[in-house]
């Protein structure tokens, strides 16, 4: 993909899931998560400039480090995100201000993270990027999966009416 659809595909992803995540919304039991971010990831793996060949050590520095702010945002924005129980027993959840926080944060040591590759002539594709939100939405979807989880504690299994009666071979009146 050229680097302008990348970008476009970045904004629209990003304006979607934040805009989605600071409503009110409930939270399924769907146990497909990850499927998104997992689709954005093999995007972003495709592309073969997400490494620049002329500064290789460079680029993999960089790109660790984007990754690893991109964890550090999608935990943080789990931990920063409301989660609680109605009493018909469905999950709700919704970002708070300190989520907006924990995003402005993420964006500006990403934009520093850019800038240092610019400083050290680093070639460095959106692809980048693309790997970075696949990782903080993974991170996020599943921390939030397991907070989830903590309020529902699995409920052992209630034996059905019959349960433990030995079978009788013919029923005598």
């Amino acid at each position: 993909m050229s680097g302008l659809v990348d970008a476009l595909l970045i904004c629209a992803v990003a304006v979607l899931v934040i805009g989605r995540q600071f409503r009110t919304r409930r939270i399924s039991d769907d146990k497909r998560w990850w499927i998104v971010p997992v689709v954005l990831a093999v995007m972003a793996l495709r592309n073969p400039g997400l490494i620049d060949p002329h500064h290789r050590a460079g680029a993999i520095v960089l790109l660790g480090a984007e990754l690893l702010v991109a964890l550090a945002t999608g935990a943080g924005w789990a931990w920063t995100t409301r989660i609680w129980t109605e009493p018909d027993g469905s999950v709700w959840s919704r970002s708070t201000k300190a989520s907006v926080a924990v995003w402005i944060g993420g964006i500006a040591l990403r934009a520093g993270l850019f800038g240092t590759g610019v400083l050290f002539g680093v070639h460095q594709e959106s692809s980048a990027l693309l790997l970075g939100l696949a990782a903080t939405l993974l991170v996020r979807a599943g921390f939030l999966a397991w907070r989830t989880q903590l309020l529902h504690p699995t409920r052992a299994q209630t034996p059905a009416y019959g349960d433990g009666v030995p079978a009788s071979w013919k029923e005598r009146v």
